[in-house]
């Protein structure tokens, strides 16, 4: 199992394997050793967060959505020029290609398991059905925490 996450101390972004003997993390920037709780990795399977105690994790595609919206974005583009010269038929030629290509990047990418609270992505990790997706009260819940604690 790979885990990736930001550094507490220095904000390095962390990407590292993961075992059940494995009793800490470690950031190679600054040296630090996160201590992850017992029994976090049982296999392939996950409890909670190695990186932080949180037992709250949400299951989304491993897709960067900004790659995602700009393919959106360029077929919205291309079918307006399309619109603007009166090319009907490519107009909607290329909308229907743009959510095909959408489509298939949706079905060929795989999923990740990420923390609510410390963001920490988790790949390879065999119960990740066992979660849900995303839930913007419990993700409101920790934001509101993290703000509080910035005061």
């Amino acid at each position: 199992m790979n885990v990736s996450f930001s550094c507490v101390k220095c904000g390095t972004v962390i990407q590292q394997e993961i075992t059940e003997e494995a009793s800490e993390l470690h950031c190679e920037g600054c040296k630090t050793r996160i201590r992850t709780i017992d029994d976090v990795v049982n296999g392939s399977s996950l409890r909670q967060c190695a990186v932080c105690p949180s037992t709250e994790l949400f299951l989304r595609k491993d897709f960067p959505q900004r790659l995602g919206v700009s393919i959106v974005v360029a077929g919205i583009a291309a079918s307006c020029v399309a619109w603007f010269n009166h090319w009907i038929i490519a107009t909607f030629g290329i909308l229907l290609a743009t959510a095909l290509l959408d489509v298939v990047v949706y079905k060929c990418v795989g999923e990740v398991l990420e923390c609510y609270r410390c963001h920490a992505q988790y790949r390879g990790v065999s119960n990740a059905e066992q979660h849900a997706g995303f839930d913007l009260e419990i993700h409101e819940k920790y934001r509101q925490e993290k703000a509080r604690l910035n005061q």
